[in-house]
């Protein structure tokens, strides 16, 4: 720093060193935000969770022989269908929530009316248990359905008609889902250990993938081009479009996983659709753990306790129901980013109208008299096209800026050595350096404030400096490097310290 330029110094900068990293991820945090709703004990292990697509997305939850419905908002149970006579399976929704179809051990799928729980439509054709009944996001009039016969049927729901018997799986099959991107192409998983794609154009397979393990449930991607499987403790990655190439493999369970979704993680203030996509997979080892869609790497587990059966994330992210073998259901809620900007806008508009009634109030004409006609304009900010005049911002100078700046040089290192000040410190060293006046600073200090530069030596040099990091050791190590340049007193003193 050049020494004549003192009309315009400048304080000396003192070295931000870098913060340890907050603790958590964004994966971590947006799952830790779901607090505990509701815990709900079922008469048996709740063996289906299936959310509804529209507003304010009820939630249907199979258990024993009933069909729990549960309010999407307060997560409380509104009506139970009771009209089984033996254990039924896989209660789901329409895409409109007006109607739900479920199976049963009988053999005999039943479509009710969501609101009123009656019986609308009885679909017979399956010979043994019905353990999957599916709608089609596209379609309101048909439902895909697979049971302990190995059979997958389409059914005609207004006419109870079976139009299609796809044949071709050996052993139960226990899942199914539709494509996002093709209102023909499903997919079904047995327990002969294989995945089948069928056409419903033409009734017959177009893809089949040996997974290895009995399936318990298929999963597509949002896209319609990715294929998830899971059966034993395997989670398997198809390329569909690639012909149905294997590209990932994820052993992260223990036991066998039952249930698989995806779900949204958006971050503080992203929208939801902006927000990346995250593969959610639940297992009787108890655990619930979330995959990342570009490495399939673990970001966030949950132990839950006792073995999970299934599994259900509403389409805002906003609740999560976790079933399990004891009957407990978990149901965890956070507040939805829709919501909060519902209640953003409310408010807003509401500070608006209240301002513009102040201000109709406070319309009167200010005249030079009073005090406020000159504080005019202060909160207004210019336009595009202003020319700003910006006024000169005080600088602050400390104690040891101050000696520096009239050149008082060894008044400055006491200055920052009594403020114990570490950053400030350093930096005086490492401007009298710049200045080439440290030994002739050193070598007119006192018995007094050499003992103050001794004990900051002693206390910095060896360790790490400043909050564990090792920048800013220089100046101290130049110091020892120098040491037999001092005065004697430095010397003993110094030495006593490090020994």
């Amino acid at each position: 720093m050049a020494e004549n330029n003192v009309g315009h110094f400048i304080p000396l900068d003192r070295h931000e060193y870098p913060s340890k990293p907050a603790p958590g991820t964004v994966d971590s945090s947006f799952w830790k935000s779901f607090k505990k709703k509701e815990v709900s004990r079922q008469i048996a292990g709740v063996t289906c969770i299936n959310f509804c697509p529209e507003p304010p997305h009820d939630f249907a939850v199979t258990s024993s022989t009933r069909v729990h419905i549960y309010d999407g908002k307060s997560c409380k149970l509104k009506k139970t269908i009771t009209k089984f006579k033996d254990v039924a399976y896989s209660g789901v929704f329409r895409s409109d929530g007006q109607i739900i179809a479920a199976g049963g051990e009988t053999g005999v799928i039943q479509v009710f009316n969501a609101n009123s729980q009656m019986v609308l439509r009885q679909l017979k054709g399956h010979g043994r248990p019905v353990r999957v009944v599916r709608y089609s996001p596209q379609d309101k009039l048909h439902l895909l359905s697979g049971g302990d016969d190995s059979m997958v049927k389409w059914w005609d729901i207004t006419t109870q008609e079976e139009l299609l018997n796809l044949e071709g799986h050996k052993d139960y099959v226990r899942c199914g889902a539709a494509s996002p991107s093709n209102v023909n192409l499903w997919a079904t998983g047995s327990y002969d250990h294989t995945v089948r794609l069928w056409d419903l154009r033409n009734s017959k397979t177009v893809l089949q993938f040996k997974h290895g393990k009995p399936l318990e449930d298929v999963l597509f991607f949002p896209s319609g081009g990715l294929l998830a499987t899971a059966g034993g403790n395997i989670v398997k990655v198809w390329d569909i479009l690639g012909g149905g190439r294997p590209i990932q493999t994820i052993e992260s369970h223990q036991k066998t996983v039952m249930s698989m979704c995806i779900s949204k993680v958006p971050k503080s203030g992203q929208a939801l659709g902006d927000a990346p996509s995250r593969l959610v997979t639940a297992s009787l080892d108890g655990y619930m753990k979330v995959f990342d869609l570009d490495h399939f790497k673990v970001t966030h587990s949950a132990r839950y306790p006792a073995p999970i059966l299934s599994m259900g994330i509403s389409s805002l992210c906003t609740t999560m129901a976790i079933g399990t073998s004891s009957g407990l259901l978990f149901i965890r809620q956070r507040k939805g980013q829709i919501e909060d900007k519902i209640h953003s806008d409310s408010s807003s508009l509401q500070v608006n109208q209240v301002n513009d009634s102040l201000s109709e109030k406070d319309s009167t004409v200010l005249t030079p008299s009073q005090y406020r006609y000159f504080l005019r304009g202060r909160s207004e900010k210019p336009s595009e096209g202003d020319y700003v005049v910006k006024g000169m911002e005080k600088v602050y100078f400390r104690e040891y800026d101050k000696d520096l700046r009239h050149f008082h040089h060894s008044k400055a290192l006491v200055s920052a050595l009594k403020a114990a000040d570490c950053k400030g410190t350093i930096a005086v060293i490492e401007e009298l350096v710049a200045r080439k006046r440290l030994i002739q600073t050193l070598s007119i200090l006192n018995l007094d404030e050499l003992e103050l530069l001794i004990n900051f030596l002693s206390r910095f040099v060896e360790a790490d400096l400043c909050d564990n990091r090792a920048v800013g050791v220089a100046p101290g190590l130049f110091l020892c490097q120098n040491i037999q340049d001092f005065s004697f007193p430095l010397q003993i003193g110094f030495w006593m310290h490090v020994q």
